[in-house]
């Protein structure tokens, strides 16, 4: 039977609580953002994220020897995966936006697309497989 080495991963919040003094809301979250400053943080293990898979190779202790293997959608984070379709769905809405008026969009063309897009979106929220790789797991 094949071994294979898995490096999964969980992102881990951490933040730090501090005070900014700023004109408006906005600038208080520049300065914020800018602050490069970390020696008071605190991590937040009540809300880290699920886990996914980040590398397979094929054998024992493998990873980073060798050639790494595809990792199936499903197994990936599925923040990234909606933030990759979401990227996905506005490239189609922008193109269908901008035909010109009295043009014509292929509709059959767009429905299949649109299609297509709907069922990877599904497949992302109930944790499959893009449909895509089909069967693959």
């Amino acid at each position: 039977m094949p071994l294979f080495t898995i490096e999964t991963t969980y992102r881990l919040p951490i933040y730090r609580q501090r005070n900014y003094e700023a004109e408006t809301l906005g600038q208080a979250c520049d300065l914020a953002i800018a602050d490069e400053d970390w020696d008071d943080k605190k991590s937040d293990v009540e809300t880290s994220g699920d886990t996914y898979v980040t590398g397979v190779w094929e054998g024992r202790d493998a990873a980073y020897i060798g050639h790494a293997l595809p990792i199936p959608s499903r197994f990936g984070e599925q923040v990234q995966r909606k933030a990759d379709h979401f990227e996905l769905l506005l490239g189609q809405l922008k193109i269908l936006a901008h035909v010109p008026e009295g043009g014509s969009a292929d509709v059959e063309l767009w429905r299949r697309r649109a299609n297509a897009a709907i069922a990877k979106a599904e497949a992302i929220l109930a944790g499959e497989n893009d449909p895509i790789e089909g069967g693959a797991s």
